[in-house]
């Protein structure tokens, strides 16, 4: 069997799917497919799979894949050692588990001088041999036959072959396999000893199995260990664990005095080799479930976070508020160009309100503002306090918007390159604004770990951490497509086949020739080829191009399909588009070929009816209760409206439109147990919730969403 169909299988046997749709996903991504291209324009291959399930695919193969070198790393060494046999080359050649891998590797891996390596150079492995076979009644004769320089008693040759016998058992691929999962089950990772940082009292005493610790859990141990807030350590019944062991090694009717030998090297084994050993082994793999679990949770965040809702067209007051250094104000135009700057002072220490109330007012009236972008950072609340109090001649609306990586993002060099001349602090006001604007636009120009969307960014792997939210700003921006003419180079580089070279080469080209007129010009621009072209061009829109499939998720190379079939029922493309009743005309078995089936036809109609359609749905912009305005206002029993703005393993917090957050616990979200928040509650989703709870001392509000 073609070693790469026997990885398909494997794969399509896991994920439980069929091996033409996992082989042909592998063809298409070895080809040089991206995932976006994969999932959107070559349905008929995959059996119309979303991107997730295509990344599924592509990172299992490059894990077996990696996973086939290792074992043919393993069987070169074996083989070089001279004790590689047909059966151990075919055991580690079916093999698809890692650590069952390493495991049978363990008693031919080049060891470093140890107890045993002393023992066995010496020439006390016969001994131990002797003592496995569990026959012999007169050790004490037969080990005299071993004395030696460094072994000159038969005391000393017993306990060099008992630590012989010690690194075979903890070598033992059966006994490392049952240990393993009585750990995982049995095992418990507790917290001993006060605790004496309030931050951590919750974890006072705590006590949790691994098969059961949740991530938020594990990770915020580890966190407190690390800080040596914590005192960490395993509980396990080392009896049990003896006691297994033992029922594998002795054998019925074996000598009492071997077995005595036996019993005690075992008992060394497992303290000084087994157990730390795989004690490791288990906190490593709840370290990486935690981290999975946990960076699940930051990508589906990041991702509500990208797809929130743009406010298009309109002008915007973009306010970054303060204390003592002033509100930082700046206005935006539709297109989100900086028009005007200010600072004003309408809050402690400086109370210069009716000053700051005439610069905004006038700078609303200049450019016909109607919304006003206010950061939800220091001094938020009180500003927002003091805007109701203005008094602009028109109706204006305020929204919140996350400051998370705003200063980032101002002393990032994407800032300095778009405004070089502007000082940074007036740069995130004019991020705050254009968030609200466009999201995605915005936040693709910070990097995703500093959007504050969940907890223990900085605790999971950064590599797996990285990897991820970056497929997630790219399975965002290939969604809602891109617009060619105005996209900055940072927005881009995330469309599939593109990257910062090229989306650096686009922009200079635009900043040359002008506007792009045509999907085909992109053609010309430097480095970017026909296999660019295609896996990039159907995710790119031209806004008023002269081919209206420009301005749509249509793929060029369909643009004659699409030509065919407004020809079938007697329509221009232009008449098509939009044309409810024609494109319910169009016989779509007719178009049916080799390449093209009825996923990308359906496709091809759905666009035509909305081209260029927005996925992002439309905010509740109006949740906020007047009427509360500090953490004071709030009484236990009370049903307040409230934003989700964050998540985490455990709950989500609550914008309520005061200072502090509020937190419902993923206990309170529903009256059936769930896994995840994601399962109830989705950032910036705006819900009516009950307050169960006040901590006036730490300013905390306990929030639920189940009925009374």
């Amino acid at each position: 069997m073609n070693p790469n169909d026997r990885l398909v299988g494997l794969i399509a046997t896991e994920l439980g799917l069929s091996p033409v749709q996992v082989g042909n996903v592998v063809a298409l991504a070895d080809d040089g497919a991206t995932m976006p291209f994969i999932a959107r324009y070559r349905k008929e291959k995959t059996g119309a799979l979303n991107e997730i399930s295509v990344k599924q695919i592509i990172d299992r193969m490059e894990a077996l894949r990696a996973l086939e070198k290792r074992k043919a790393s393993v069987i070169e060494s074996i083989e070089s050692s001279g004790k590689l046999t047909d059966q151990l080359r075919d055991e580690i050649s079916g093999c698809f588990d890692p650590r069952r891998i390493e495991d049978i590797y363990l008693p031919y891996k080049p060891k470093r001088k140890v107890r045993a390596t002393v023992a066995r150079e010496a020439g006390l492995e016969p001994l131990a041999r002797i003592i496995m076979a569990q026959k012999s009644h007169d050790i004490d004769s037969q080990s005299r036959r071993f004395v030696c320089d460094g072994f000159p008693t038969c005391e000393h040759v017993i306990k060099g072959a008992s630590d012989i016998i010690a690194e075979w058992v903890s070598e033992s691929v059966p006994v490392r396999s049952v240990l393993r999962r009585m750990l995982w089950r049995s095992g418990r990772l507790c917290c001993k000893g006060a605790v004496s940082d309030p931050k951590y009292a919750d974890y006072a005493g705590f006590s949790q199995s691994f098969e059961r610790i949740a991530a938020h859990s594990f990770l915020a141990l580890k966190r407190g260990e690390n800080e040596s807030v914590l005192k960490l350590s395993v509980d396990v019944d080392d009896d049990k664990m003896l006691s297994v062991i033992e029922s594998r090694i002795l054998k019925n009717g074996g000598s009492d005095e071997t077995r005595r030998i036996i019993v005690k090297a075992i008992r060394d084994c497992y303290k000084r080799l087994l157990l730390p050993s795989i004690t490791t082994e288990i906190l490593s793999e709840v370290k990486d479930r935690s981290d999975r679990q946990s960076i699940d949770l930051f990508s589906a965040g990041l991702r509500q976070v990208l797809l929130a809702p743009p406010v298009s067209s309109q002008s915007v007051l973009a306010i970054d508020p303060g204390f003592r250094t002033g509100c930082k104000v700046a206005c935006l135009s539709k297109q989100g160009d900086l028009l005007e700057t200010a600072v004003i002072y309408p809050v402690p220490p400086h109370g210069r309100q009716k000053e700051a109330a005439e610069i905004l007012k006038r700078m609303a009236s200049k450019h016909h503002c109607r919304l006003i972008a206010l950061g939800d950072g220091t001094a938020s609340a009180e500003t927002e306090a003091f805007l109701t109090t203005v008094g602009f001649p028109e109706k204006m609306k305020v929204e919140r918007v996350s400051e998370q990586g705003a200063s980032i993002y101002s002393a990032s060099e994407v800032a300095q390159r778009e405004f070089p001349d502007l000082d940074l602090t007036y740069r995130s006001a004019v991020s705050i604004g254009r968030r609200l604007q466009d999201p995605l636009a915005e936040l693709v120009k910070i990097d995703p770990k500093s959007m504050g969307v969940g907890q223990y960014q900085h605790d999971v792997n950064q590599t797996s951490l990285r990897d991820s939210l970056d497929f997630t700003v790219s399975q965002c921006v290939n969604e809602v497509g891109v617009n060619l003419n105005t996209a900055s180079v940072e927005l881009l580089s995330y469309v599939a086949g593109i990257g910062p070279v090229i989306a650096g080469n686009i922009v200079d080209y635009r900043r040359v020739n002008g506007d792009f007129k045509s999907r085909s010009e992109l053609l010309k621009v430097a480095r970017l080829g026909p296999k660019a072209f295609e896996q990039s061009s159907g995710f790119l829109r031209i806004h008023g191009a002269a081919n209206p499939l420009d301005n749509s998720a249509v793929h060029p190379e369909s643009y004659e399909l699409v030509r065919r079939m407004a020809r079938s029922v007697g329509k221009s493309v232009q008449d098509l588009i939009g044309n409810q009743a024609a494109l319910g005309d169009i016989d779509l078995a007719s178009f049916k070929n080799d390449s093209v089936g009825q996923e990308t036809l359906q496709d091809i109609i759905r666009e035509l009816a909305k081209p260029g359609r927005d996925p992002r749905e439309a905010a509740d912009s109006d949740w906020r209760d007047t009427s509360l305005r500090t953490f004071d206002d709030l009484r236990e029993g009370m049903t307040v409206r409230g934003k989700i703005v964050n998540l985490t393993a455990f709950g989500a917090f609550v914008d309520l439109g005061i200072k502090e957050n509020g937190l419902i616990h993923i206990s309170e979200m529903s009256e059936r147990r769930i896994a995840s928040p994601l399962e109830v509650v989705s950032i910036g989703q705006t819900l009516s919730v009950r307050i169960i709870g006040l901590d006036h001392q730490r300013r905390r509000i306990a929030l639920s969403l189940k009925p009374v």
